[in-house]
Order: structure tokens, then C-alpha cells, then sequence
């Protein structure tokens, strides 16, 4: 076979973006040897990935029309170790080191500078930087660099001495690793990578294969593949075909290529090849037709020309956006609801196909959930994150699980793989008499002891132990191996289920399949590592994981097959590829392109001192790329959210030189983004949400209510509703911590405590046994481990202040001098008062009363830890509880001893903080007003009583303007935040 371009020295072509690269390749092929089979098959295709050299396959039988073919031999050339080129080299060379085990030795050796030079001494941690190390010394040994010889010299003496420090920690892989290699028979995988392909090119160089050679589509090549293409150029039936090298560009332009334009990937093969722009000829042409307008290859050749020759902006043509679309989503979650519209919208079309290409596994999640809303399965070929997949998740909550601490107990529980030998439903349901039983409140005593306690599931605990005995059978230092032998024996008895094994459900699938292989290559190579305890299983577990994908999961677990003409392709299954329609989603600064990093270990000028690329290579790989794409289909649809996880993201790059570019003629709206806000939108006009307005029947209408219910009762009748008439408790929060309420229980108990102890005494030194009582109650109440001992810390002092605060200024001030008669503390007491619908009984608890022995007045106190009703609250009647106990204590509720008229009602706030306590005497100790205030709270408890006993009146959420409960267990359930949104805009 003889050159296209009919020069023997030299055979380098390329595919114009608007023209189906593999198709055109394939027919192209088809034409030449369309008369003999053998021919057709004797040939060699070289191209960059393996994604790539199945979809070429798949050309192939478009273009033959689908009629049997012998294909010719179909290489990816970034696995030619699978390709068995060059095999007497690769027989001559050592074994690749397995990855696992690379990773394992690297993470011991940086373990062993035990916190030295900024290493690391968790596990996962090392593991996580013995990853970054590997990649660079992937990627040195790619591009033929030698570490050793070029780090030394990479600082120049300038620069801060953290860096120095960097260096001195990357003697691991310039000697320490080595030295491993050499001693144990292996290669670096990269470095095996590249002894092939420079074999292979030494092979083809010496004894040029009889049989066409194409190299085709690859955009960035490592040197060693650089030299064997530059022999397949040479050669007398080899071809190298690049992808949208744009013929057109001048001299000029060509000159002030930096590293984030699109073509100067394109430009650096050529300068490998030892070739120049003008060596490139143009594929010939064949049947197979351009999707677009080459105006469209036109457009973006302008609108992306180096930033010192856009002044011919000035007279370019502006043509070319036929076909190109924006989507204007507001956010991602609208983002990718356009998308999937757009994407279903091209089925409707016959035999259409349409994919959506973006690097945001996570848009490509949320686009794939949204096609099932029509019944459509689209894989996304990129893969699911192997850490991310059911089984891998279920793993690792099962390790952090093991020490029975509620929340990561309750998150196994619920995951759906957790049976523990019943059906998933009868789990669940035990998983859920646990929670409410056991693990919401206050955290369990330690081990399955503390979970046993309340005698709740009992047969399902004794399950859950079983599960987790190869765990808690371990000491607590053991070999890594060991931790995760026993996880996975752990994982397999949890997941069994009444019908199935655990191992049967825990492995099967992709995703099980890919994690039992992952699992088998790592427990070798964890044995490795030093010891670890319990708490470095999970994190090291999800650390082994990362950066794993597993691929073909998501149409299994949407319960069908891939719909074959919806795709979703990350950037690298998307290359080379084409489509009716291609969506081009989340075009945004730091998604596409991603933020050029150079790394964790060098700098930019180190990197340029060291000979590695610039992190803006990849840049303007990614610019390429959107070249290629959105030249690759008749219909392009450019996506870019305004805002990204809540905040406002900037649009990249490229879509802001075209939007700069075309001014006034900016790219046409996709309608796909106003489908998007329809189809959720409530058929017909929408209708505000409305408060609620319960009328319940008299007879299940509350007939006992304490004093603090009244309060509660005129402020927001809905949560009386709720409480008394639902009978709807708010539920516990899990491992619920000491708060508030814990503590105003506290003080209340050591007041009384201390009004028991001493009654009408008071002692020597008052506030020496006020103290001595608190910390007796704070002792007591951490013994019950209800209160943590950072929290008892906290608590000491303020106990302190207002021991000292009630004996120095709140208790004298109260008595006068005038010694009491009589005191009692937390007393209960309770009456009737007449109904329209019957009796109603009032019941209160005093926190104390008691009665002086010079005039034998009775007065009330109420402690609050917390906020204290204001005068004016209480006088409108708004916060009735002292008038209405004051009231009680006439009508003799609270015993014959302490009945009589109340002459000092006071609130004494005690939060102990920088102002310990505050006296609040109500109507200003005045007797009669006191007097008055009782008389009144029951004449309004009366009148209220009369109101809620008319069937017709409703339990309103809130109904007073301006008075609105600082704490309310039932707002979300009456919606409240709803519909006063919905007032306010009516207002509005």
C-alpha cells in the first residue's frame, strides 16, 4: 500500500472535526479493499483507548451494512502489553508490579518516617499519598524522566523550605522505591508501558510490517509513543490520521499557540513526528457525510484564535451557529432535568441517538435518574465509583458500625443489603423497633449490653452480634489482612437473607464482581502495612477503593437493558465518537475545565525544571476535546448551570469567548430548559398553601391541661392539637446529647433538693451548701451517663455562679429579713373548673411556695433556665402560669397547709453565665394586683375552656400576630414556614 498523499517519506492526515472520525475511517478502509476479504482483515488499527477500538468495530459494521466481515486487527495503543505487539520484548521484560501491591509498599515506606517531614501516620492517609506518589511517578516515567537525576534540581536553591522539605520526602520514589523494583524483579507499570512501545517502534523501524499500519485519533501522546508513530509515518503502508488538526490556521496564530488552545496538543504530536503543519493533508473524502457546516468549524476557530490575534474578530464572518444551542439552567438539579428532556425529546425522532458528554459523574447521575421517569435506561459508560457501589458502601458502614455507636449502627441497618438472615422487610421493621426503642435519646451504654438494656429485639440483636463476631473476636491491634478478612465475613453473615447467602447477594452484579476482584488483589498486598485497630478499617477501606470505576452497573440496577440510542460518555468514551444530538454538559470553570493543578508535590516552575508538562496541557486537552464535540453532531446543545451547589458558577471559558464573539447573534435558547420548569409545575394556577385549621369533635377535645399548656393553648392552639389530641411526640434525636432541657432539670432538681434538705433553714453558709448540693446532682446525673463529662465541665461553673447568686442577692432580697414559716418545692396540685362541655381539670407543679412567719403571706417562685415572660406578657394574660397557679394555691390545690391568697409571684431567671441570675417580682410585689391576676387568669382559662368546647372552633397554628413560641416541636407539621410565605407574598 502507498501513501495517500503519494509521498513515500511521510503519510500524516487528518478528519475534520464535522466529519464522523471512525465512521469515515472505516469507509474509507471498506472502499479500498472492498473486493477481497483476506485484505480487508490484514491490516493493523492503532487508536489511543480501548473504548475507541470497540466503537471503530462498531463502524465497521455500519458502514458494511451490517454484512459478515473479517475486521482487521484493532489495537488500543494505551494497552499493548493486551495488544501482544513486540512479544519477544515483552517476554524479555520484568513483571509489571501489581498496583495494589505498588501502593502497599509505597504507604509502608511512608509510614516508616513516623510523622517525619510532614508524613502522615494514619493508614488511609499514607495510602491516599502513596496514590499521588505512584501517579507521579507514572507520569515521569511516561515521559522518560529520571527522578533521581532531575528532582535535586528542581527548586534552584529559591524556594520556601516546605518544598525543600517535599523533596526531601520524595526520596522514597527516587531511591527507596527503586531500589524495591530492582531487588524484588519488577517493573513500574508505566516504565513497562513504555519499554514496548519503544520496542515496538524499533521493530517496525528495523522490519516494517507488508500490511497497512493506520494510527488513528490519538491527541497526546507520551514520547516513546510519539517515536513509534513517527516510524508508522515512515513507513510504506503506515498512516498517522489526527483528529480536527485545523489546516487552516496561519502562521501567525500558529506562532501564539499557548498551552490551553486546543490545537496545540495537535501541534506538539507533529513537532514528535518530526513534522510541520504543512505535512498534514486532508483524509480523502468518502460516503460518508459531514454532520454539520464546516462554517461551524469556522465559528469556533475564531472565537478560541489566541488571545494576540483576536483583532480579526473584527472581520470574521459570524456564521456557523446553525445547530449550536444554549441551555440556560439555573442550577444543577434544573440542569440536568433540561437535559434529559432534550435527550428523550431526540427519540421521537426514528433512529435518532443523542448523548450527553460531560466530566460531572455527578450531572451524569443525576441525568440518567431522570430519563427513568420516561422509561429510559442510560448507562453511563464512564462508570460509578467502585467506593460508591452498594456493596462497597455496605462494607464500609458495616466497619464503622463495629463499636455500636447509634448513627453509623442505624445507617447499616437501613442499608438495603442488611437481612441479618430474615427478609429485608422483617429487618427493616427490627431495625426500626431498635431505633425507637433503644438507639433515639440519650447514647446506650457500651457493646451489646447497653443495646440490650430496654429489652428491645432482643432476637434481633442476638443475630446482629453473631454477624459482627469475626470483628469483635479480633485484638484490638491486628494485621490489616486480618480487619478486612474478617469485614467481609462480617459483610456476608449481615447480608444473608431467609432465601439467599450473604456471598450469593454481596458479590454478584458488576459492582460485586469488581469489588471481589479488588478485594482478592489487596489482601496480599495489605499484609504490608503495620497493624491497625478498629477505627482505621473503614477509612482505609475507602481509601484502597478510590479512584476504582466499575462500569455497566446502572442499567441493571434500573431493572433493564441500556436503551440503544440514548448514551451517556464521559470525555474519554466520548472522543472520536458522534451522535444526532450531543449535549455538552457542565461547561463551568472547575467541572470542564477542570482547575489546572500541578499537583500536591511540585509547583508549576518546579515541574517546567523537572521536564513534566504543564498543568495547562490539560486544559488544552479538555478545549480539544470541546472542539471535536461540538463539531461532532448536526445538533449541539452547550450547558451550563448559573449556580453550582448553591453558588453562582462561572461559565467556561470557551462558552464566554463565543457568547464575547457573537454578540448581539448569541447562540439561540434550547427549549429543553422551559420544558424543564413545566413539567413539575401543578396542572392549572397554583394554590397557596393555607394554615391549618383542625376542628376535632369535643370529645376527643383535651379535658386536662397543665398550666404551661395554657400558655401554649392561647399562643398556638395547633400544638395542643397535635400533642394531646394526635397524641404526636416529637422523636428523640439519636445519640441525643445533653441540652437545655437537661440542664434546667438539673437546676430544678437541686433547688429542691436543697429546699428539702434545709427547708425553712438556712444554713451557715448558704451558698457553700447550695454549691455542695449542685455538684451532688451534677455527680448524679453523669453517673446515669446522661451527661458527658465535657459537658459537666462546662456546667460546674455556672452551677457555681447561681448557687452563689441565690444565697447572696435572689434569696435575701426575697425574704426581707422576715424568717419563713413554711416551704415546699416541686409541688403538685391540680382542680376542676366547670366546661360547657363538662369539668376540666388544670393541674401545675410549683417549683416552691412558701410562707412567711410575720404576716403568713404565701408566695410563688418558678425557675427558668431558660427565657422569662416579660411583665407585659404576663399582665395581657399572654403567659398565665404563676397568675393561674396563684389561683390553685387560693383554691387549696396544693394542700390545706399552703392555701390562702399569694401575695409575690417572681420568676427568678438563673442561667449562670456572666450575669448568674435575674429576680423578675411580678405587678411589683403589690398584693392586691396579685390578687387581681389570679382572679383574671381564671376568668380567661374559663372563657378559653368555653371557646375550644364549641365543635366549631378550630386548633389554629400560630394565629396571634407578633406572638409566635420560640421553640415548637409542630411548626413543620403544620407547614407553618408554607403558608406565611404564601401571606407575605399575598400582602406583597
Amino acid at each position: 500500500m502507498t501513501h495517500l498523499s503519494g509521498a513515500p517519506q511521510l503519510a500524516i492526515f487528518t478528519i475534520a472535526p464535522n466529519r464522523p472520525f471512525l465512521d469515515t475511517l472505516a469507509a474509507a478502509h471498506l472502499a479500498r479493499h472492498h473486493d477481497t476479504t483476506e485484505a480487508l482483515a490484514d491490516a493493523i488499527f492503532l487508536l489511543p483507548t480501548k473504548r475507541a477500538a470497540r466503537a471503530l468495530a462498531d463502524a465497521f459494521l455500519r458502514q458494511s451494512g451490517g454484512r459478515p466481515l473479517l475486521l482487521p486487527r484493532i489495537i488500543a495503543l494505551g494497552a499493548p502489553d493486551e495488544a501482544g505487539l513486540a512479544l519477544t520484548a515483552a517476554l524479555d521484560l520484568p513483571q509489571a508490579v501489581p498496583a495494589a501491591l505498588r501502593t502497599a509498599i509505597l504507604t509502608q515506606l511512608i509510614l516508616k518516617l513516623d510523622g517525619r517531614n510532614g508524613a502522615p501516620t494514619a493508614p488511609d492517609q499514607a495510602w491516599t499519598l502513596a496514590v499521588a506518589l505512584a501517579a507521579l511517578l507514572d507520569e515521569a516515567a511516561l515521559n522518560e524522566i529520571d527522578l533521581a537525576r532531575a528532582l535535586p534540581n528542581a527548586t534552584g536553591g529559591e524556594f520556601a523550605e516546605h518544598w525543600q522539605n517535599t523533596l526531601i520526602f520524595l526520596d522514597i520514589i527516587t531511591h527507596a522505591w527503586p531500589t524495591w523494583l530492582q531487588a524484588n524483579g519488577y517493573l513500574d507499570v508505566a516504565a513497562r508501558h513504555v519499554a514496548l512501545l519503544r520496542a515496538q517502534g524499533d521493530a517496525w523501524a528495523a522490519s516494517p510490517p507488508a500490511v497497512p499500519v493506520i494510527a488513528a485519533g490519538i491527541t497526546g501522546a507520551v514520547p516513546a509513543a510519539l517515536r513509534l508513530l513517527a516510524v508508522i509515518a515512515r513507513m510504506p503502508a503506515g498512516q498517522v490520521v489526527l483528529p480536527g488538526f485545523d489546516l487552516g490556521m496561519d502562521a501567525a496564530c500558529r506562532a501564539d499557540l499557548t498551552d490551553t488552545h486546543p490545537q496545540t496538543a495537535l501541534h506538539d504530536v507533529l513537532a514528535g513526528l518530526g513534522a510541520e503543519s504543512g505535512d498534514v493533508a486532508e483524509y480523502p473524502p468518502t460516503e460518508v457525510a459531514p454532520v454539520c457546516a464546516s462554517a461551524r468549524i469556522d465559528l469556533l476557530r475564531t472565537a478560541l484564535l489566541p488571545a494576540a490575534q483576536l483583532g480579526q474578530w473584527q472581520t470574521a464572518s459570524r456564521d456557523g451557529g446553525t445547530g449550536v444551542y444554549a441551555l440556560h439552567a439555573s442550577d444543577q438539579q434544573h440542569e440536568a432535568v433540561a437535559i434529559a428532556l432534550a435527550l428523550r425529546n431526540t427519540l421521537e425522532m426514528p433512529g435518532a441517538t443523542a448523548a450527553l458528554v460531560t466530566p460531572d459523574r455527578a450531572l451524569a447521575a443525576r441525568v440518567a435518574a431522570e430519563l427513568q421517569r420516561f422509561g429510559v435506561v442510560a448507562d453511563d459508560s464512564a462508570g460509578e465509583a467502585l467506593a460508591d457501589s452498594p456493596p462497597a458502601v455496605f462494607l464500609r458502614l458495616l466497619a464503622e458500625a463495629a463499636d455500636l455507636r447509634p448513627v453509623s449502627l442505624l445507617a447499616l441497618l437501613k442499608h438495603p443489603l442488611a437481612a441479618l438472615g430474615l427478609s429485608p422487610a422483617a429487618a427493616r421493621n427490627a431495625a426500626r423497633t431498635l431505633e425507637i426503642k433503644t438507639l433515639r435519646g440519650p447514647r446506650p451504654a457500651a457493646g451489646f449490653a447497653g443495646l440490650a438494656q430496654n429489652g428491645a429485639a432482643p432476637a434481633f440483636l442476638a443475630r446482629l452480634k453473631t454477624a459482627f463476631a469475626a470483628l469483635h473476636a479480633l485484638p484490638a491491634l491486628a494485621p490489616a489482612p486480618e480487619w478486612f478478612a474478617a469485614l467481609i465475613q462480617s459483610a456476608e453473615a449481615a447480608a444473608t437473607t431467609d432465601a439467599t447467602s450473604g456471598p450469593e447477594i454481596l458479590w454478584r452484579g458488576e459492582d460485586g464482581e469488581a469489588l471481589a476482584a479488588q478485594l482478592s488483589e489487596l489482601l496480599p498486598s495489605l499484609a504490608r502495612l503495620p497493624s491497625i485497630d478498629l477505627a482505621d478499617v473503614a477509612p482505609l477501606l475507602t481509601a484502597t477503593l478510590a479512584g476504582i470505576a466499575v462500569r455497566g452497573t446502572g442499567a441493571r440496577r434500573a431493572g433493564g437493558a441500556a436503551h440503544p440510542r440514548v448514551f451517556i460518555w464521559g470525555l474519554l468514551e466520548a472522543r472520536l465518537q458522534s451522535a444526532d444530538l450531543l449535549v455538552l454538559g457542565g461547561l463551568t470553570e472547575g467541572t470542564w475545565p477542570a482547575i489546572a493543578d500541578p499537583g500536591p508535590w511540585l509547583n508549576r516552575d518546579m515541574r517546567r525544571r523537572v521536564g513534566l508538562p504543564s498543568p495547562d496541557a490539560a486544559i488544552g486537552a479538555a478545549a480539544l476535546d470541546f472542539c471535536q464535540f461540538a463539531c461532532a453532531a448536526p445538533e449541539v446543545v452547550l450547558s451550563a448551570p448559573a449556580r453550582r451547589d448553591g453558588a453562582p458558577a462561572v461559565p467556561a471559558r470557551w462558552l464566554t469567548r463565543l457568547n464575547a464573539f457573537l454578540g448581539s447573534d448569541a447562540l439561540p435558547s434550547h427549549p429543553s430548559a422551559a420544558w424543564a420548569n413545566l413539567l413539575d409545575k401543578p396542572y392549572g394556577d397554583a394554590v397557596a398553601a393555607r394554615a391549618p385549621a383542625p376542628c376535632p369533635a369535643v370529645a376527643h377535645r383535651p379535658r386536662r391541661l397543665s398550666v404551661t399548656d395554657i400558655g401554649t393553648w392561647l399562643i398556638d392552639p395547633y400544638a395542643i392539637y397535635a400533642r394531646r389530641i394526635l397524641n404526636l411526640e416529637k422523636l428523640k434525636d439519636i445519640e441525643e446529647p445533653a441540652d437545655a432541657s437537661d440542664y434546667g432539670t438539673l437546676v430544678h432538681q437541686a433547688l429542691a433538693d436543697f429546699a428539702k434538705t434545709y427547708g425553712t433553714t438556712v444554713p451557715f453558709d448558704h451558698a457553700a451548701a447550695l454549691r455542695d448540693v449542685f455538684l451532688a446532682t451534677l455527680i448524679a446525673a453523669q453517673a446515669t451517663s446522661a451527661v458527658r463529662p465535657a459537658l459537666a465541665a462546662w456546667w460546674r461553673p455556672r452551677l457555681m455562679r447561681i448557687a452563689d447568686w441565690i444565697a447572696d442577692t435572689a434569696e435575701p432580697a426575697w425574704r426581707e429579713g422576715v424568717p419563713l414559716a413554711a416551704l415546699i418545692a416541686e409541688q403538685s396540685g391540680e382542680i376542676d373548673l366547670a366546661g360547657p362541655a363538662g369539668p376540666f381539670l388544670l393541674r401545675a407543679r410549683a417549683d416552691r411556695i412558701d410562707r412567711r412567719q410575720s404576716d403568713h403571706s404565701l408566695g410563688i417562685i418558678d425557675y427558668k433556665t431558660g427565657t422569662v415572660p416579660s411583665n407585659k406578657n404576663v399582665e395581657a394574660g399572654l403567659a398565665p402560669q404563676l397568675p393561674l397557679e396563684a389561683m390553685m394555691l387560693a383554691r387549696g390545690a396544693f394542700g390545706a397547709a399552703f392555701a390562702g391568697d399569694a401575695t409575690r409571684l417572681a420568676y427568678w431567671g438563673i442561667t449562670g453565665g456572666p450575669t448568674a441570675g435575674k429576680k423578675q417580682l411580678l405587678f411589683g410585689g403589690d398584693a392586691g394586683k396579685t390578687r387581681t391576676a389570679a382572679a383574671l387568669a381564671e376568668t380567661r382559662l374559663c372563657e378559653l375552656i368555653a371557646i375550644y368546647d364549641d365543635p366549631a372552633r378550630p386548633y389554629l397554628a400560630q394565629p396571634l400576630a407578633g406572638q409566635v413560641p420560640r421553640f415548637s416541636d409542630y411548626a413543620q407539621l403544620a407547614r407553618v414556614a408554607e403558608w406565611t410565605s404564601a401571606e407575605d407574598e399575598a400582602e406583597t
